[in-house]
């Protein structure tokens, strides 16, 4: 079955490949396989000198990357150019601080010396989406490489020229043949991945559905997961906020990526004293974003990246309106070629909608209004994502109590939503488990062996 990559803002077909055939993945796995026995031997000097090249070519070439992006999944241009140099900060995060993350440690016991040492696990495979088709990788290979181990990339599909760019960066920056690897094969290839006994762990960044059947799968063969699954991230204002600078940050929160983002805010939780104004400046703010052409710099909202995708969030719309919501601003698809819906604003949710229940992956932001602190911690964690939150205001009492109650594995005070390499992502309930990023990170694909010595 063949691969295409196919431009979102215009439907032109940009390039096709074939699958790989059984033999070709069979050879791929032995590659990998092979790779890790020796790679796992590399100092991590050199393993940081490698790491270190591959941040130099992508701030070069963020350029280059970025229009990639852009063109194969409609990312605004200047966002793709920035998650280049991102991906970068994370590869020379890791560079830096991986052997020192790793450094084995004494602990005091009856032993002449006991301690823990981190060794790598071996081959990785990563199932990763397309709505940031290098941070997502970056972010998992970066710390995976430099703790010793391989991996096996399993792209999305709209996205195969990304994934192969990515495999050519690793290549061009020294590191062997096999030690990262880009396969393009369909979902159905990922268990027979799962199930094949020289994959020893696996990672997923995507849907629930999708999360459930990776986890089913290498559950069954004991095999070690980190899934990163959705999210219907509340952002909370109440009345010490800044109003201003909240109304500014959440037209950006929703909209980040053209709305495509697990971490985006999507459900507006703001207390009654201030929605009025709240709403107003939201709207008003949400309908002078200009869609268009992911290419121009003046764009702020791109095309959603398939048509399914499209006519998903459209669907989700729909059916929330005829439940009772209330349009404020958009609404509809956009006629004429590409994927492209209108920023919109929903309000008035009934609890039966799609629009308070499941997570809208576009630029649709769902408002509520709220009466108490104790009312809004209520609604941002009366839905069954836990991914992250974001909270507006400047009462020291509030601001300890909503770090306390929401249920979310991430808490943003007064600012957006936002993965950092120096700090842990992931999320709770429904939105999966384990960590990125940070040493935690760093640490889920390791083997964290005791070591005892008696005499």
């Amino acid at each position: 079955m063949p691969i295409s990559s196919i431009n979102p803002a215009t439907g032109e077909t940009l390039a096709t490949y074939c699958e790989l055939s059984a033999a070709a993945l069979e050879q791929a796995v032995a590659r990998a396989s092979d790779a890790f026995r020796e790679y796992r031997e590399v100092p991590m000097a050199e393993r940081a000198r490698r790491m270190l090249r591959v941040a130099d070519i992508l701030e070069a070439e963020r350029a280059e990357f970025g229009r990639m992006m852009t063109l194969e999944m409609g990312k605004p241009i200047a966002a793709a150019r920035d998650e280049a140099v991102k991906c970068a900060r994370a590869c020379r995060y890791y560079a830096e601080n991986a052997e020192r993350m790793l450094e084995p440690e004494d602990v005091a016991t009856d032993a002449k010396r006991s301690y823990v040492v981190y060794q790598p696990v071996g081959v990785v495979l990563a199932v990763m989406p397309w709505n940031f088709p290098f941070w997502q990788v970056f972010r998992f290979a970066a710390p995976a490489l430099m703790a010793g181990n391989v991996a096996l990339l399993k792209h999305a599909s709209n996205v195969p020229q990304c994934a192969l760019a990515i495999e050519q960066i690793f290549r061009r920056a020294g590191f062997e043949d096999g030690v990262f690897t880009s396969l393009l094969v369909g979902a159905e290839a990922v268990g027979r991945l799962l199930e094949d006994a020289r994959v020893v762990a696996a990672t997923l960044t995507g849907s629930e559905g999708a999360g459930r059947s990776v986890a089913s799968i290498a559950g069954k063969n004991l095999k070690k997961t980190v899934l990163e699954l959705g999210g219907s991230d509340p952002f909370i204002v109440m009345p010490s906020a800044d109003l201003d600078t909240a109304i500014l940050t959440a037209v950006k929160a929703r909209t980040i990526n053209s709305g495509q983002s697990c971490i985006a805010a999507k459900r507006f939780i703001i207390h009654e004293g201030i929605a009025g104004d709240f709403e107003r400046g939201f709207v008003a703010g949400m309908a002078k974003l200009t869609v268009g052409d992911p290419l121009l710099e003046s764009t702020a909202v791109g095309p959603l990246a398939t048509p399914r995708i499209l006519a998903e969030l459209d669907e989700q719309v729909l059916k929330s309106v005829e439940a009772g919501a209330r349009v404020l601003v958009g609404g509809a698809r956009l006629e004429g070629a590409g994927n492209f819906y209108q920023p919109t604003v929903l309000t008035d949710i009934p609890r039966n909608s799609p629009a308070f229940a499941e997570e809208l992956f576009g630029p649709v932001a769902s408002l509520f209004r709220v009466a108490s602190a104790a009312e809004a911690i209520a609604l941002a964690n009366d839905t069954s994502f836990g991914l992250a939150s974001s909270v507006w205001t400047n009462d020291a009492n509030e601001r300890d109590r909503f770090i306390e109650e929401i249920q979310a594995g991430q808490v943003f005070i007064n600012a957006m939503v936002a993965s950092d390499p120096r700090l842990p992502f992931g999320g709770v309930k429904r939105s999966g488990y384990g960590r990125e990023l940070a040493a935690f990170g760093l640490r889920e694909f390791v083997n964290v062996k005791t070591v005892w010595i008696g005499s």
